[in-house]
């Protein structure tokens, strides 16, 4: 009879196990539906297409600037100067207004050339955190997203400037 006891409870004891085994299949089920669910879908190539368009008219914009500061006389390397200026001042006022946000939505990674993604980086963040004051806010946080991209390029450009002179003391160079 103890026998029959124990047996019973071991049958028990499987049958609670089994039962939590499939209570935690159908959770991970369930959850695999839900994220399926919530996931957006992309179609890829129209994304892509998206992103070439929105990126050629930031260069291309880039390019007619370039070329009006050029015919009116600046020699290149001012035109150059001028145009990032440009740029840069264009990408912070569509932040500002709130519309750069848009443009990255439509286009994706096209809106992240770098000049203006850049600025637009930097400037979002400012205007983020300006309720949180001058200091605390803006100044503590405007460099967040902005701030490994200067390090990481800094740093970078300091191993190749390592690298070239190494190839220089060489002859490799």
């Amino acid at each position: 009879m103890n026998s029959n006891n124990e047996n019973k409870n071991m049958n028990e004891k499987f049958q609670q196990e089994a039962d939590e085994k499939e209570k935690q299949k159908q959770k991970a089920k369930d959850y695999g539906e839900y994220v399926k669910q919530i996931t957006p879908t992309r179609n890829l190539p129209l994304q892509m297409l998206k992103a070439f368009l929105v990126g050629g008219i930031f260069c291309t914009l880039g390019q007619f600037i370039l070329n009006t500061l050029t015919s009116l006389g600046l020699d290149k390397e001012t035109a150059g100067i001028w145009c990032s200026v440009l740029l840069v001042l264009l990408s912070v006022i569509l932040t500002g207004f709130s519309l750069y946000q848009k443009i990255a939505d439509f286009g994706g990674a096209g809106a992240l050339v770098p000049i203006t993604g850049f600025a637009n980086s930097v400037c979002a963040t400012a205007i983020e955190y300006q309720p949180e004051g001058q200091v605390y806010g803006v100044g503590v946080k405007i460099f967040t997203i902005a701030g490994p991209v200067i390090l990481y390029g800094i740093f970078s450009s300091w191993v190749f400037g390592l690298l070239y002179w190494c190839g220089k003391i060489l002859g490799i160079a």
